[in-house]
């Protein structure tokens, strides 16, 4: 992740996946800079102005969607901004994570913040109040079909402005009354434009988004580590890591993995025994890490790329460009980032393939050393075998979610939003396959640190070493069956919390080494 700036200035300063989770985290502090807040007072102004005048503008003095022909008075229009929260809360399903609510309010509070959304400085104050108190509002995960942006889960995240809907604050779930009660907090009044233009935008996608650049990024790390050592346990070939290989079909992600791997492999005595064996080829889970889990690199960074575009963009609607010129337009349509996100869930669910591939080849005792199904007595016991029954479940189940949601569109708003995105369902469908992905991962840690194992006394380079060691602190070696669930818990956790990359940067620091490569900062840097 990239280093963060103290503190981000909302709406000036430039917004990453990794500054939005450390605001997030609460790591950095936000504050609206000077300059933004005389953009938001001009914008602010303009509506008001808009609404004296009477001149008809979408969303201001106007209805929504199909009733955009609708006058509405100077007096109601207050009303209408209170109700447009109150009629698109229609969110269903299981709440998302506090985190994803709260990366939410971050990219609302930045977007609203650039000054072309008619918010009033009052409104902004509160919902930053809601980020630096850790005041989350509930927000279901489904409704949303991420076009007019992502109307329902914007209104939900919202509604606490009002007293409504609920909140998690300090560990409770409360309803708005509740919240109000204990914060001594009052309702905002929204004014003129300011309910569209807080549940017009892309925040639940690009959240989603956020989250998925991260998630991916951790798997993508543990790929190129995991499969470094299963190839030292099942003592496969470095030649097709060589960089000569490579520059001869130059993609950015093939090298960078290929060099990564390389580096990972340096100084073992494991390699220098096989040198000269007559295995001429791998299989391809060995032999193509490169090329897949380079394919997957390049995948992430198109999402990483179009989400900056996306994080310091203004997705809400209409949108105030000055005095003379208000534009009801289609920032709001989640087309852009539904589709990366969707590229991206393929990239995930095949590291999970090529994974599971590689857990398979290490059971079937075909490499010189190492007994079948992981164990040396077999029979009683049945080693290693069920869990590639889970990984293979798991990256079956990958593949059933792989079809992207992007490419379906059904109408909604009365014909209105004739074409809409689904890109919320491609982030979440993506973050549930990074999850299985993870799983996966965890299971061909395990199997490949017991493979490593039997390459004694042979030594691995120091870092892949110190990884081994690093998963024996928490597993194990298996001479015979157990519950195995309880060891893939403790490689799920190992892998979420980035135990093993946190060895490896460790380390690499410590023993003056370096995976970089000369393709770092695309692929390293968020």
């Amino acid at each position: 992740m990239v280093a963060t700036p103290q503190p981000f200035l909302f709406g000036e300063d430039h917004l990453t996946a990794g500054i939005a989770l450390s605001l997030a985290n609460g790591e950095v502090k936000g504050k609206i800079s000077k300059q933004a807040l005389q953009k938001i007072r001009e914008s602010h102004a303009i509506v008001q102005e808009i609404i004296e005048k009477g001149l008809p503008v979408y969303g201001i003095n106007t209805g929504f969607g199909p009733l955009c022909t609708t006058s509405i008075s100077k007096e109601e229009t207050r009303i209408l901004q209170k109700n447009i929260l109150q009629s698109h809360s229609v969110g269903v399903g299981a709440p998302i994570a506090n985190q994803l609510a709260k990366l939410m309010l971050v990219l609302k509070v930045h977007s609203l913040s650039r000054g072309y959304s008619g918010i009033s400085e009052t409104t902004l104050n509160r919902i930053l109040w809601h980020i630096e108190h850790d005041a989350i509002p509930v927000v279901p995960s489904q409704g949303s079909v991420g076009a007019s942006g992502d109307l329902a889960p914007l209104s939900h995240l919202f509604l606490p402005l009002l007293g409504l809907g609920k909140v998690a604050y300090k560990d409770r779930i409360l309803s708005g009354a509740e919240f109000f009660k204990e914060t001594k907090l009052q309702a905002i009044e929204l004014g003129p434009k300011e309910g569209l233009a807080l549940i017009n935008g892309t925040q639940f996608i690009t959240a989603h988004a956020v989250m998925v650049t991260d998630r991916l990024h951790n798997c993508l790390a543990h790929a190129d580590v995991i499969g470094a050592m299963m190839v030292e346990g099942l003592q496969g070939s470095i030649k097709p890591f060589y960089k000569e290989l490579h520059a001869l079909r130059p993609y950015k992600g093939t090298i960078h993995v290929a060099k990564r791997i390389q580096l990972l492999l340096e100084g073992s005595e494991i390699m220098e025994d096989h040198i000269d064996c007559e295995r001429v080829q791998d299989p391809y889970s060995l032999r193509c890490i490169p090329q897949v889990h380079g394919a997957s690199r390049n995948t992430w960074l198109h999402l990483k790329e179009l989400l900056e575009v996306e994080l310091n963009s203004v997705t809400d609607n209409p949108l105030i460009i000055n005095k003379d010129l208000t534009i009801s337009g289609g920032n709001f349509h989640g087309q852009p980032l539904a589709m990366a996100l969707d590229y991206a869930c393929l990239a995930a669910s095949e590291l999970g393939n090529i994974s599971d591939r590689r857990i398979y080849l290490a059971l079937e005792g075909n490499s010189p050393g190492i007994p079948k199904l992981l164990m040396k007595q077999t029979g009683i016991n049945s080693g290693y075998m069920i869990l590639q029954y889970t990984s293979a479940a798991l990256a079956s189940e990958n593949k059933g979610l792989c079809f992207p949601a992007s490419a379906d569109s059904i109408p909604t708003s009365l014909g209105q939003e004739d074409h809409v995105s689904m890109g919320s369902i491609s982030g979440r469908k993506a973050l549930q396959v990074i999850e299985n992905v993870e799983k996966i991962m965890a299971i061909e840690l395990l199997t490949a640190a017991q493979a490593f194992e039997f390459r004694k006394p042979l030594r691995s380079g120091v870092l892949l070493e110190m990884v081994h060691q690093e998963v024996r602190k928490k597993v194990s070696f298996a001479t015979q069956d157990r519950v195995f669930a309880d060891d893939i818990e403790a490689g799920i956790q190992m892998v979420q919390d980035k135990t093993i990359i946190r060895v490896v940067n460790s380390v690499s620091k410590k023993k003056g080494l370096s995976l970089r490569t000369p393709f770092n900062k695309e692929f390293e840097v968020y």
